[in-house]
């Protein structure tokens, strides 16, 4: 006899991410309203849950840099040069916009612990900054891994994926399927992200007040604010730069047939097939699109890079630590390279904040707890991250296939 199961259990799975997340919510600042005690109570399952994403992160940072350097394939030299250009220097403008709206624009929020009471040491300057950085990329692999040391982890992680790439192909399977096996606990556990906003919404507000519900609405406010800035300026801008004509007809394509069903899905992998109708359908260059539309949903990552600067700066500004333009760039560039690192699950790009923030000496416990806001905001926000990175892909690749098609139509 088959196993049926409870009806509420059914319904739970059977409904998507987003709703669960919102009725979380909702639920968690009700229970703040109605009952501070009860509140305080289901604080529990968000420890839990922040304990959850503390023990597996480290993990899968390290399987995810290894598998995808050991697995990666030379394409077809067909222009990919110039758009990796033109991915990094998105990215890289992305989250230097997301740095001057964070200069311009502070947020706050509330992480419940202080510099005096965890005994933090701010770093004086970019100098300071340097050094810990150098120190930690030398870090013992199995002492990364056990402070999630996340610097290390990745130098680590480039190291032994240069190394896999000469390994033979069964090996670099059985990496491939190791990054699957991580990625797939990390979706488990942010299946029950509901429960776990549940109880940090809940017991924060009932320690903090409801004035709480302001900052996270003035950081989706500048989450979402940059990100259409990317959108409709510089990632035009940068088209203009490459085509030499108007990019305003392929942006507004990319948005309506790009983004709209990536801000439902959530997935840039999930929207490779779309990407790859629309390049068709617009007579893009096709050596170009094949090799670059999955390239892309992998590594073109703006809306990552506007998310992991914004929320360090959240967190650094809600720390009492003062940023000099040094180290600010400094982060960008770090925020740029996390990106492209940025995993395929939902909220991917929230597990690497911890990397960005040890920059500034704040430790693993306060990071995690800013992955569960960011997982709060979520809602709105990794809807339109995913939009805005599978939407660049369109306009990057048909900045540069217009390009191809003037280029040899002056030839001729």
């Amino acid at each position: 006899m088959p196993h049926r199961q409870h009806p509420i259990i059914r319904f739970y799975f059977k409904i998507g991410l987003i709703p669960q997340i919102l009725l979380g919510l909702i639920l968690g600042i009700t229970l703040a309203m109605v009952s501070k005690d009860a509140a305080m109570s289901v604080g529990v399952l968000g420890q839990l849950f922040i304990n959850a994403l503390k023990s597996v992160a480290p993990l899968l940072v390290l399987v995810l840099v290894v598998s995808s350097i050991a697995n990666h394939q030379h394409g077809k030299k067909s222009n990919i040069n110039i758009l990796m250009i033109l991915y990094f220097v998105g990215m890289m403008s992305a989250a230097l916009l997301a740095t001057f709206a964070s200069f311009l624009f502070p947020s706050k929020i509330t992480l419940a612990e202080n510099i005096q009471e965890i005994g933090l040491s701010p770093p004086s300057g970019v100098q300071e900054i340097l050094t810990t950085l150098l120190s930690r990329m030398i870090d013992n692999p199995v002492n990364a891994l056990v402070q999630a040391n996340y610097i290390g982890l990745i130098i680590w992680g480039v190291g032994i994926g240069l190394a896999l790439r000469h390994a033979s192909s069964s090996t670099k399977i059985m990496m491939a399927d190791l990054s699957y096996a991580i990625s797939f606990i990390v979706r488990i556990i942010i299946r029950f992200a509901p429960l776990g906003i549940l109880g940090l919404v809940a017991s924060t507000l009932a320690e903090t007040g409801f004035g709480e519900l302001a900052n996270y609405a003035h950081l989706l406010l500048v989450l979402v604010s940059c990100m259409l800035i990317v959108a409709l300026v510089i990632n035009p801008l940068l088209a203009f730069l490459v085509m030499r004509k108007n990019p305003y007809p392929l942006v507004f394509i990319s948005l309506k047939d790009s983004a709209i069903p990536a801000f439902f899905t959530r997935s840039s992998a999930a929207n490779i097939p779309v990407n790859m109708e629309i390049c068709k359908k617009l007579k893009m260059h096709e050596d170009t699109y094949s090799v670059a539309v999955p390239l892309g949903a992998a590594i073109n990552m703006s809306g990552a890079a506007v998310t992991i600067t914004v929320l360090t700066l959240a967190t650094v500004y809600s720390m009492g630590i003062s940023v000099d333009i040094y180290s600010a760039v400094l982060l960008c560039i770090v925020s740029s390279v996390c990106a492209c690192g940025a995993s395929g699950i939902a909220g991917g790009s929230l597990l690497l904040i911890p990397v960005a923030c040890s920059m500034f000496g704040i430790p693993n416990e306060i990071s995690i707890k800013v992955i569960a806001i960011g997982l709060t905001l979520g809602v709105i926000q990794d809807s339109v991250e995913t939009a805005l990175n599978s939407s660049s892909d369109v306009v990057f690749i048909g900045a540069i296939s217009s390009a191809i098609k003037h280029k040899d139509g002056a030839k001729a």
